[in-house]
């Protein structure tokens, strides 16, 4: 996505707290989005299947971790992930340098863990299940990507693989200076890590061709979708009007949004400001 050559932005960046913004369901009046239960679910663009993982024994981490998410990465290839960009994301981040010491023989398990804060590291089925889902929008990278949260910094480094660029934001200093710690030694050169409150996203950046939430609100932040792009797609739990958190999926077009929901997930909520 191009920018219109607007200059960069410097980091690491402080934002500005501010009131969350109105609701989606206003955007869809003004572009004359049909009801929610008139949309159609939007079938799956076809997605290149990769080759199957070499098996490999799996124990321990460390000099084994290698071997170990071989392992992971076939158990989400068997719950129906094929791209062959993510599936390659997954294998070169090593995840156990993003948990706790305590944690580290369950950094390869397909579960999420504490990370502190009251906050935790997604599971990374689900993680690959959302970024696939940003990836099957369009061909090739992803092109500018916002991350709404990031945590311990895991996804942030899985995200860096499939995109040409990252602006990740994340409301709590302690997980803001915890992923910059874990992230260091990285060397990640397309990943900024911003301090700020997530609900507004980050407009210096806009637009972006994919916008990733790990936070569910009972909404989509209408500033999030004023950041989308126009052929763009953001992905994020949200609650329904069934009551449940599911997952749900915006797609961006010329002549309005639309808004897809899909299976439900479990994720720590939503807030607006700084902490």
């Amino acid at each position: 996505m191009k920018d219109g050559g607007k200059a960069r932005p410097t980091f690491p960046a402080r934002l500005p707290v501010s009131s969350p913004p109105p609701a989606l369901r206003q955007t869809v009046a003004r572009v004359s989005q049909p009801a929610l239960s008139a949309v159609q679910p939007v079938p799956r663009p076809a997605i290149k299947t990769a080759a199957p993982v070499r098996t490999v024994a799996a124990s321990g981490v460390g000099m084994d971790s290698s071997a170990v998410r071989a392992a992971m990465v076939r158990k989400i290839q068997a719950q129906g992930v094929s791209h062959t960009g993510v599936l390659a994301a997954l294998q070169a981040v090593e995840r156990h340098r993003f948990v706790d010491s305590a944690l580290v023989n369950q950094a390869y398990e397909d579960t999420s863990l504490p990370i502190g804060l009251g906050q935790t590291i997604s599971k990374p089925g689900v993680v690959a299940r959302m970024i696939e889902l940003l990836c099957a929008s369009q061909a090739g990278k992803l092109g500018r990507v916002l991350e709404i949260g990031t945590g311990c910094g895991y996804q942030a480094a899985v995200l860096a693989h499939v995109a040409r660029e990252v602006y990740s934001i994340e409301r709590l200093r302690g997980l803001h200076e915890k992923a910059r710690e874990n992230l260091r030694a990285f060397r990640i050169s397309n990943l900024h890590l911003l301090f700020g409150d997530g609900m507004v996203g980050y407009a210096k950046g806009a637009p972006y061709a994919a916008i990733i939430a790990a936070a569910g609100g009972n909404d989509i932040p209408q500033a999030w979708i004023d950041q989308l792009a126009v052929g763009g797609r953001l992905v994020a739990p949200a609650v329904t009007a069934a009551g449940q958190q599911n997952l749900v999926v915006v797609d961006k077009t010329a002549t309005g949004i639309v808004r897809t929901e899909l299976e439900a997930v479990f994720f720590v909520p939503l807030k607006s400001g700084i902490a």
